[in-house]
């Protein structure tokens, strides 16, 4: 079970299911609904937290927004190259290394579908040590779906020719050492 892994009492489980229901609740009311007090609730979260268990994270609700959401699936040579790159590119939202046919998976968001194809071919399309490519536009999202959003990418235009040009994060992480550079 999900909870013996985590090492997670019915207290916790209540606890964080409480607060993805509703993250605005305050630990006083959770106590109420719990029948625990505050500062037992507190601490909990607290440690719950620190654990890295139970995050908050403010983002953008994919759900509820009109914005292009597209997953990649890569399978290349250098995964840790494209894990790199997605650590730098304001476009990739994550990167995933995967089992299976495609050893990479990639979450990319833009206002602009013609940005999204660009960074595609310009990374990854013409990348020889990428052997295969697939992006697939996400049409439809069953529950609030929160990620953080890099609002630079909007002073970004990638082409095919020269991916972002000068403003390209990724490039400039190579220029200072912070990643393998890529021959």
């Amino acid at each position: 079970m999900i909870s013996e892994k985590l090492k997670l009492d019915d207290i916790d489980r209540q606890i964080i299911t409480l607060v993805q229901d509703d993250p605005n609740l305050t630990h006083t009311q959770i106590a109420e609904k719990i029948n625990r007090s505050q500062p037992t609730v507190g601490m909990r979260i607290k440690k719950l937290e620190k654990d890295g268990i139970l995050q908050f994270q403010p983002g953008i609700n994919f759900k509820k927004v009109d914005l292009f959401l597209a997953t990649v699936e890569i399978n290349t040579k250098r995964p840790n190259v494209i894990l790199d790159m997605a650590k730098f590119c304001p476009f990739m939202l994550n990167a995933f290394r995967l089992s299976g046919d495609h050893n990479i998976m990639i979450l990319l968001a833009s206002s602009k579908l013609d940005k999204l194809d660009n960074i595609v071919n310009y990374h990854f399309r013409s990348n020889p040590d990428v052997q295969s490519v697939s992006m697939e536009l996400v049409i439809e999202i069953a529950k609030d779906f929160i990620l953080p959003i890099d609002f630079d990418s909007e002073e970004h235009t990638p082409t095919l020719e020269e991916g972002c040009g000068d403003k390209c994060k990724y490039k400039l992480a190579q220029f200072k050492g912070l990643v393998d550079k890529v021959e």
